[in-house]
Formats: structure tokens, C-alpha cells, sequence
């Protein structure tokens, strides 16, 4: 991809350095792998500082995660997104195929003592 010219800078850069466009609109976009791809360019000068992270923000992604990472039939937590879509499920109960026990949590309810 080209260089943006300088004062210049891609979303993604922008959020490099901890900024956002702000509600400016694009100045100018850099076209690639033959005008497929496009990034569109923003000032630097007019960016804002990105918001910080409330608790209340940081609960709705916690809740949107755990809907991609936890496994519907074993109730498992993974640390990383299941192919839910695709599967159905996380692969230990698709296949069989085990998983690591470094890659999960426990299901809610299994490490409690009123639970056993």
C-alpha cells in the first residue's frame, strides 16, 4: 500500500495513535491491489482523542463476546471465538476432538461448592 501523504492518516493509524476521525469526513483515499481495496484518509490535525472505555461499554463487550466464545452444548468459555455458524459448536463436542484445558474457563456453576 502506498504511503498516505503527510497530515494524513488511515483509520487504522489514526487508532495507532490513539485517535479518531472525529465526524470529519475523508479527505482523500488511497486505492490498491487494482482499485479492490481503498483506505480512506483522514487529517491528523482534525482527529479526536479516542473515548475511553467505560465500565458500562466494557459489560455490552463482554456480553457480546461471551456469545461467540461459549459453547452452547458444554457451556465452556473459550479465549477465543467458536465457529458457531459454521458448527454449531466447540469442536470438543462437534468431533471430539479435544481441547486444550488452557484454552477454556470453567462452565458457570462446575468450580462452586454448592454446585457438587
Amino acid at each position: 500500500m502506498e504511503a498516505a501523504p503527510k497530515g494524513l492518516a488511515t483509520r487504522r493509524q489514526l487508532g495507532e495513535r490513539r485517535l479518531r476521525p472525529g465526524g470529519q469526513d475523508p479527505v482523500a483515499v488511497i486505492e490498491c491491489r487494482g482499485g479492490k481495496r481503498k483506505a480512506w484518509l483522514y487529517e491528523i490535525d482534525k482527529a479526536k482523542p479516542i473515548r475511553p472505555m467505560t465500565f458500562a461499554k466494557e459489560t455490552a463487550l463482554d456480553k457480546a463476546m461471551a456469545k461467540r466464545q461459549t459453547c452452547p452444548s458444554c457451556s465452556r468459555r473459550y479465549y477465543h471465538c467458536l465457529p458457531l455458524s459454521t458448527l454449531g459448536s466447540c469442536l470438543e463436542c462437534y468431533d471430539g476432538t479435544p481441547a486444550a484445558p488452557g484454552s477454556y474457563t470453567r462452565p458457570p456453576g462446575e468450580h462452586l461448592a454448592a454446585a457438587a
